[in-house]
């Protein structure tokens, strides 16, 4: 057994592997886009590394794309043929790897939470137990998981990453102030934090600074290189979102470009939200997009059956209406109602109650439906918080609402005069 960076235990004596499995720590928590060949050169040193195969199962499984999914399933799969012989805390770890592969994201985060307070040490599970409260909509215990372990951390040369999550968890929870203190602490320690950056960001947006966010970010945008791309183009995102509330198109559609779109467009299911997000608050605007639409439509044909996330299946099913494509729109929302027999009841209550008809009110509006997507979209909002997002990412879809309640009036307006 060996030490790891974070100064816990693995059980490997193959030499050379904790080196790999230090650096994919440090990546993985700086978002970086060499965890994947850090965790398979640790892999090559000793694929009998019950922890090493959960940290592969883990990577894979956060790319939410069916291909990822199945990948991940070997490496668990590994992980726990070794794991009777693993640390107590990795056997943990493997058991919160698994439950989230079969979609018990409640026992995920039991495990989750078990680790931070017999290991705090252990910000990996910090950061992944962060990763499904996000997408549960609940920023409190998001916060909380990070904060519980903070003293304990102090001295740990990833106490940067630490404050970052820290930071991000404060905004969400809108202590706005306290947020950008704890993030300006973590850029002290590591200026090159990405996910500290972005959690200022969020400040920024918060308080309506545009212009203070385009310099912030600007500033930092030579450290983002060595992201992966969902934080690449997340990051560019935030960037393209203030220079739309200066109306700056001619800058927005650049940056989608260069940057979001065109960065990496043909597999990250997270990379493909953003850009759709994006082309949707430009029309908002009264933007023309040109062909961007039927540019994104059919990298989103190998989404229709993977449901990975409810969050993402909303974006798909609104670029694939704008774009036109009713038969995907169609094969999606049967898919739905399919693959809520298949989960949890927690789980299909969220994908029959609340994504069906939200679902419906975003076709409704890319089809110009005003009254339809009224209808379904205003009982359902309050709902929305369920499908995870950041408070950014949801108000999107209040000012969906609020384009139909408008082109409406407009509409009937025009018609009382005519």
């Amino acid at each position: 057994m060996v030490i790891d960076t974070q100064g816990l235990t693995v059980r490997t004596d193959a030499e050379g592997a904790i080196a790999a499995l230090d650096r994919f720590i440090d990546q993985s928590l700086y978002y970086g886009n060499q965890a994947e060949s850090a965790i398979l050169q640790a892999l090559s040193l000793d694929p009998t590394c019950a922890i090493a195969q959960a940290y592969a199962a883990a990577y894979y499984l956060s790319q939410e794309t069916a291909i990822a999914h199945r990948t991940a399933m070997a490496h668990l799969k590994i992980a726990q043929q070794y794991a009777p012989i693993a640390t107590e805390r990795e056997q943990w770890y493997i058991s919160a790897i698994a439950a989230w592969a079969r979609g018990d994201i409640s026992e995920a985060i039991n495990l989750h939470e078990a680790i931070a307070l017999h290991y705090p040490q252990d910000l990996i599970s910090v950061q992944q137990g962060q990763y499904h409260y996000f997408y549960r909509g609940d920023a409190r215990r998001l916060l909380r998981i990070a904060e519980k372990v903070l003293p304990m951390n102090l001295d740990s040369p990833h106490l940067h990453y630490l404050y970052g999550m820290t930071a991000f968890g404060l905004e969400q929870c809108g202590e706005v102030d306290q947020a950008m203190k704890v993030g300006l602490q973590a850029i002290a320690l590591n200026r090159a934090d990405p996910w500290a950056q972005h959690a200022i960001a969020h400040v920024l947006e918060e308080q309506n600074r545009p212009a203070a966010g385009i310099a912030w970010m600007e500033k930092h945008s030579d450290t983002w290189e060595q992201c992966n791309s969902m934080l690449y183009t997340h990051n560019w995102w935030h960037v393209a979102l203030y220079y739309l509330a200066l109306g700056n198109v001619e800058k927005v559609l650049a940056l989608y470009d260069q940057h979001i779109w065109g960065r990496a467009n043909s597999f990250s299911s997270k990379d493909q939200v953003g850009a759709i997000a994006t082309l949707i608050r430009l029309e908002l605007q009264g933007v023309e997009v040109g062909q961007r639409w039927n540019a994104i439509a059919p990298y989103l044909h190998a989404r229709l059956h993977e449901h990975r996330l409810p969050f993402q299946d909303l974006h798909y099913v609104y670029a694939l209406a704008r774009a036109g494509y009713t038969d995907w729109v169609n094969d999606l929302l049967h898919s739905w109602t399919s693959h809520a027999q298949r989960v949890t009841p927690e789980s299909q209550s969220i994908w029959l109650q609340v994504v069906l008809p939200v679902a419906k009110g975003l076709i409704a509006h890319a089809q110009g439906n005003w009254t339809i997507a009224i209808a379904q979209l205003q009982p359902n909002l309050p709902k929305l918080q369920a499908v995870g997002g950041s408070r950014t990412q949801r108000k999107l879809f209040e000012q969906i609402y609020q384009h139909a309640v408008l082109q409406h009036e407009s509409q009937w307006q025009a018609f009382k005069a005519g």
